[in-house]
Parts: C-alpha cells; sequence; structure tokens
C-alpha cells in the first residue's frame, strides 16, 4: 500500500492515472502533456508500474501504458479499512453505501 500511496504524492503521476483512465496511449502521447524531459517522464512511468498502477507493453519502438484499476481499488479499500471505514459488503466488492456515524 505504500508503494501505491508514494505513487499518488505526486501531481504529475496522479494526471497521467487521469490522462489513461481514457484508454491506453504512449509514452509519448502522455509526455505530450507535460513539460519535462524524457528521463523525468520515464521516471514517473516506473512509480507507478512499480506500485502496479499502469502496465507498460512494448510495440516495435513504443511502449504503451494502460492503467490498472483493480489495484488503485485494493488500496483504497485497504486504507478505508485501516480507518474503520467501509465494512464487507464493500470490500467483497458491492456497490452498497457506506454510511458513516453521525
Amino acid at each position: 500500500m505504500s508503494k501505491i500511496f508514494k505513487a499518488l504524492s505526486d501531481p504529475t503521476r496522479r494526471r497521467v492515472l487521469e490522462l489513461l483512465r481514457d484508454g491506453p496511449r504512449t509514452a509519448g502521447e502522455l509526455a505530450e502533456h507535460f513539460n519535462f524531459s524524457k528521463p523525468t517522464m520515464s521516471a514517473h512511468f516506473t512509480v507507478l508500474k512499480e506500485a502496479g498502477l499502469i502496465e507498460g507493453e512494448k510495440r516495435g519502438n513504443q511502449v504503451v501504458y494502460d492503467l490498472k484499476l483493480s489495484v488503485l481499488e485494493d488500496g483504497l479499500l485497504g486504507f478505508a479499512k485501516i480507518f474503520g471505514l467501509g465494512n464487507e459488503d464493500a470490500e467483497a466488492g458491492t456497490k452498497e453505501a457506506v454510511e458513516r456515524p453521525s
């Protein structure tokens, strides 16, 4: 879980995840949205991959990245559980709302 939160702590990496919400993109397509060098963007992609939030697939001379939402969901559920938020139904994947005590 700490790798997930490390990855999410940076606004650039959060923006990469937002961009990938719409579907897979090449490293070049993602980099167009930022004013960073290729090595800097590569470092961001590495942190996201190590956290399991994205996966990269080499296609010819390009790397295509895709979002792995299940890892993010699992991390957020684990974090909520630490603070006593959520319930067994939510952890089982149902869409029931969790009510907080007043």
